[in-house]
């Protein structure tokens, strides 16, 4: 996996009007410039959708891989590569998760991996960032906008330095593809087109041996 590839071009998607803000960093925020990655023990990657017009399904991506680079002093500079396994998406339903990761929609025999990679970063205000890049889902690349807020930085009872992130986007997914769909009697879709994607991430410095 070549993270950070200096052989990509990227598409760089139009900064909107409120990411074009000048905000100074917190120059607290220094200190934890470098590599990090998300500890899956203590993360979520996931989803929600509206079923049936009446209620939500929430779901997560169990396997994933990243690597995130933070730069306190200048955050533009900050970036992150997310690449998600698609077959571990789970609902906690094993049926629908096997119709999820069938050719209806994520298709995970053929794309058994769903990525993210950062273009672009921006501080909206204190502790608020908002993060450009490219979804890559069934073979199909578009830009999306990642509003990231910072909650915090600790060293835990075993020496790892840790930060926590909030993120949240909304996308839809028949820009990906993802089409499938069953009209219901009373009209209106079975599964909403509007997908939210929401992550709590805990970041380590470092990667614990156990």
């Amino acid at each position: 996996m070549n993270f950070f590839s200096r052989g990509i071009t990227l598409r760089r998607p139009a900064a909107s009007a409120a990411a074009k803000v000048a905000v100074t960093p917190d120059p607290a925020l220094a200190s934890l410039t470098g590599e990090w990655m998300i500890d899956p023990a203590h993360s979520r990657i996931g989803f929600s959708v509206r079923h049936a017009m009446v209620t939500t399904v929430r779901g997560s991506f169990g396997a994933y891989e990243s690597r995130l680079y933070f730069d306190g002093r200048k955050p533009s500079r900050s970036r992150a590569e997310i690449v998600l396994h698609t077959a571990s998406v789970d609902t906690g339903v094993e049926q629908r998760d096997a119709h999820l990761i069938g050719p209806d929609f994520l298709d995970a025999a053929r794309y058994p991996r769903m990525t993210f990679l950062s273009t672009e970063v921006h501080v909206l205000a204190k502790d608020v960032y908002r993060m450009l890049g490219d979804l890559t889902i069934r073979g199909v690349t578009r830009p999306v906008e990642l509003d990231l807020t910072y909650i915090g930085h600790v060293t835990d009872p075993f020496g790892y330095e840790r930060v926590g992130l909030d993120g949240t986007t909304t996308i839809n997914r028949v820009d990906w593809g993802l089409t499938y769909n069953e009209r219901l009697a009373q009209g209106g879709a079975m599964v909403s087109e509007r997908l939210r994607l929401q992550l709590d991430i805990a970041a380590i410095r470092s990667v614990p041996e156990f």
